[in-house]
Order: structure tokens, then sequence, then C-alpha cells
């Protein structure tokens, strides 16, 4: 194991970074989009029963996002910090840290999620339910809080897997489960009868059957253990864990308000046919924004590992590597989605209302939608070098700082077309807060390089 860890050390810290980014992050491009797929594939069969269907869909969607934002926190916290450990040579503290990362979160995750199901009918409400969604929503929350903390986790193993270095691995377990779940969802919605049940149970199976590929993958590869033993209270893990994971929490745990606030708001306006079509619009962002973080999370090992190595001039080629293949890849789906949008909103339901307002959210999004690669690329590279405020700053920015002002405000001024351009605006708003943190942080990386001692050839 130990020089096996060696190997993959020096891989890490000699090999070209763009050859190596572009190695890893394909597997993680494919997880993201794979774990968005598990949303997405709901999304499609569901609406096909119906506006309220969908829409009970959108109004359940903050939970999962809470889910996978505890996923991610744990996930994110407890890689990064092992990345860097193994970039010292460190193995025996990042093994011990992959440990406190799983266990903290499958508890805390399962005390959250199976307290809520006593609160689901006025959970609802509070996440903008209409009282024709309302029963349906229950009925999709309910097995949603049951699978919750095997769905947490998975983002754990995922996350902990790819920060080895070992993304294919990863990818391999969101993906068999991906294709179980789409497998599922028109059996158990149409064959069996389940509806909006159906499709939540399908879900749930699928994340568990993920879950399981994981913990094997974990124990059978070269990759840190999972074992009970390992498992500490330290303080010093616990910090990690808030360093490196809070920017995510924040990150991924706003999407949820955000959409909260996204469905009240649509939700006077047209009511269930609004809510289905920012649904939909939201469901396609969020597979688009997956391809970009999976890349990132391509590049996360090689900052870790060399950032832990002290070798700070290919970090800064790392990160300077990624914003420009992000910037070029996000115009061209952002120039596809705008030419195409009624057609692709028509994909998931055919009526004329949803799909005309779907059409104008969706394009609102793709304007700024090339600005997000320099956001996004900003806030995990600072995530990952440890400078956790700047990148929680960042995180709270887009569906936050910059978002829920704007949802306020907007509809307020122009009513439903405030609500179609909310989300643009914000994201161009929290552009205007990652170009100087990003300036920064590559003239700070700059200063760095030109003390950097190389490693001996």
């Amino acid at each position: 194991m130990e020089n096996r860890q060696n190997a993959k050390l020096i891989k890490m810290t000699t090999q070209p970074v763009e050859k190596l980014i572009c190695r890893l992050a394909v597997p993680t491009i494919i997880s993201m989009m794979v774990t968005a797929l598990y949303n997405m594939a709901d999304t499609y069969f569901v609406s096909g029963l119906g506006n309220d269907q969908t829409g009970a869909v959108g109004v359940v969607f903050p939970v999962m996002a809470i889910i996978q934002a505890i996923g991610f926190f744990f996930g994110q916290g407890s890689g990064n910090y092992m990345s860097r450990a193994l970039g010292k040579g460190d193995s025996g503290s990042a093994e011990k840290m992959a440990s406190v990362g799983f266990f903290t979160c499958f508890t805390l995750t399962a005390a959250l999620s199976w307290t809520s199901l006593l609160f689901m009918t006025p959970l609802t409400r509070v996440l903008g339910s209409t009282e024709l969604i309302e029963p349906h929503a229950v009925s999709y929350m309910r097995w949603i809080l049951i699978g919750a903390p095997f769905m947490s986790t998975s983002y754990v193993l995922n996350n902990q897997l790819r920060f080895q270095g070992n993304a294919v691995y990863s990818m391999v377990g969101i993906g068999i489960g991906a294709v179980i779940n789409v497998g599922l969802d028109p059996l158990l919605i149409t064959v069996c009868k389940m509806g909006v049940s159906g499709a939540a149970l399908a879900t749930v199976i699928s994340q568990f059957i993920s879950f399981c590929l994981l913990i094997f993958v974990t124990a059978k590869s070269d990759s840190l253990r999972i074992r009970i033993k390992n498992f500490s209270f330290r303080w010093l893990y616990f910090k990690e864990l808030f360093i490196g994971g809070t920017p995510s929490l924040a990150r991924q745990g706003l999407s949820s308000v955000a959409t909260a606030l996204l469905n009240r708001a649509a939700g006077a306006y047209g009511a269930e046919a609004a809510i289905a079509a920012m649904t939909i619009v939201s469901k396609l962002m969020m597979f688009a924004s997956s391809a970009l973080i999976g890349f990132g999370q391509g590049f996360q090992p090689v900052c870790g590992f060399n950032w832990g190595a002290g070798l700070y001039s290919r970090v800064r080629k790392a990160v300077l590597f990624c914003m420009k293949v992000a910037v070029v890849a996000l115009t061209v789906i952002a120039a596809a989605g705008i030419a195409f949008a009624p057609w692709i909103i028509g994909l998931f339901r055919d009526d004329p209302e949803v799909i005309r307002l779907g059409a104008m959210a969706l394009r609102a999004q793709c304007v700024a939608l090339p600005l997000m690669g320099i956001t996004v690329m900003t806030n995990m590279s600072l995530q990952n070098i440890g400078k956790v405020w700047r990148a929680t700053l960042l995180a709270l920015a887009r569906q936050g700082l910059m978002f829920i002002p704007v949802i306020v405000i907007l509809p307020m001024l122009f009513k439903l077309n405030g609500v179609i351009l909310s989300q643009g605006i914000a994201d161009v708003l929290a552009f205007a807060i990652a170009l100087p943190l990003n300036l920064a942080l590559l003239r700070d990386l700059k200063k760095r390089s030109e003390t950097e001692v190389l490693p001996q050839s």
C-alpha cells in the first residue's frame, strides 16, 4: 500500500498538469453528470404525469440539495485534507480522516432526515408547495428522507476516491447506480403505477446500490480504507472538515434555499405551470453546471497534491488551464441552450405555457453561463488550498448574497419577468465578486512559485 501511495505521489507531482487534469476530469465529469441524471430522470418521467407532479419534484429538490450539501461538506472536507496529507507523504492521517468523514456524515444525516419524516407536510409548504402539489410532494419526500443517509455518504465516498486520484472507481459506483435509476423510473412510475412515489423509490434504490458499490471498490482497490477503528474525535480532524467542507456546504446548501425562494416567487404567477417551468430549467442548468464542477473536481486532487508538496507553479498552471477550458466549454453550451431553448423544454412538457416560460428562463440563464467558469474554478481553488473564508464568501455569493436580494426585489419591479431574470443577474453579480479574488489568488501563487524548492530530478 505504501509503495502504491508513493508512486501515486510521484505521478501527481511530476506529470504535466494538463494531462493529469484531463485524465482525472473525464470520470469526474461523468460522475457529476450522472448524479444530475438522478434528478433529470425523475423530472423527465414524472413530467408525463402532469404539472402538479412535476412541480412536486421541484418542491422536494431543496431537500435533496441539503442531503447532497451534507455529503459534499464531509466528502470535500475530508478529501481536501486527504489529498494534501498524501502530497506530504502522510497516508496514516489521510486514512483516519477518511473514516471520520464517512461515519460522521452517516450518523448526522440519519438523525436529521429521519426526524424530518415527522414534519413533511409543513416542510413542503415552507418549500413553496401549492395545495394541489402538496400531496405529491409529501409522497416523493417520504422515500427521499428514508434513503438520505446512504445518499449523503455516497457523495462522501465519491469525493474521497477522486481526491486520492481514483476518479475511475467513483465513476463506476455512481454510473451503475444511474443506469439502474433510469431503468427503475418507468417501471415503478408507470408499470407499477406508483406515480411520484415510484420516482423517489427508484432514486433511493439506485443510490443505495451506488453506496454499496463504492464501499466495495474502496475496500478492494488501492484506496485508503474506511475502518471504524480509525474514527477519532480529535479536534484537528473536525477542524479540517470544517475548513475544507464549509464552502461546499454553503454552495450546495444555498441551492436549497434558492430553489425554495424561486418556487415561491414563481408560484405567484401562473402557479403550477410556472413552478413546473422553473423546475425543468433548474434541472437543466444543474446538468450543465455538473459538467463544470466535474471538470473542476478533476483539478482538485492535482491542486491538493501539489499544494501539499509545495509545488505552487504547478498549482497556478492548473488553475489557468481549467479556467480557459471552462469558459470556452460553457460558451458553447450556452449558445446551444439559447438557440434550442423551446425544443429542449418541450422534451419534458408539451404544455405551451410551460414551454414559453421555460424557454425564457433557460435563455436568461444561458447568457450568464460562461461567467460561471471563472466563479466556480476560483471557488474550488480557494477551497482546495485551505482559504476557507474567501472560498465560503464566493460560495455564498451566487445563490445567497446575490440571488436572495435579486429574487426578492426583481419580481416586485418586473413581476414574472423578474423571476425569470433573477438567476442570470445573480450570476453576473457573483462574477463581480469572483474576479478580484481570482486575480489575488493568481498573484499569490506566482509569488509563492518564485521561492518554491523544486524536486530533485
